[in-house]
């Protein structure tokens, strides 16, 4: 099983960036996907997660991203994007995507999910 995230880098604040997740080694239908961040000296926190398919693809938000980040997936290709507008200085650090099978209750934290992508850093310029 494998992750790969890319569309990180460097951007001016108010700018967009959209971020993607292919997996690959099997089908991820059955797993709720997510996006968290890690900035330097702090701690792994939630951004964003897409339920499975059988739970309707529902999405939470970390209350900091909540109407400018958008989370997405593609079924056909095994793929989850976090479309990331109105970006800010504080969004900085290294984005991780990760897969699932938890409760959907508990998809907003990160020791709950198995797989993880490399991540892929994201900067924004004041």
């Amino acid at each position: 099983v494998q992750l790969q995230a890319s569309g990180g880098g460097l951007v001016q604040a108010g700018g967009s960036l959209r971020l993607s997740c292919a997996a690959s080694g099997r089908t991820f239908t059955n797993f709720h996907m997510g996006w968290f961040r890690q900035a330097p000296g702090k701690e792994r926190e939630f951004v964003a997660a897409i339920s499975r398919r059988a739970y309707g693809e529902s999405t939470r938000y970390a209350d900091s991203v909540k109407g400018r980040f958008t989370i997405s997936r593609d079924i056909t290709k095994n793929t989850v994007y976090l479309q990331m507008n109105s970006l800010k200085p504080e969004d900085t650090a290294v984005y991780y995507c990760a897969v699932t099978q938890i409760l959907w209750a508990y998809v907003d934290n990160s020791r709950n999910f198995a797989y993880w992508g490399q991540g892929t850093q994201v900067t924004v310029s004041s």
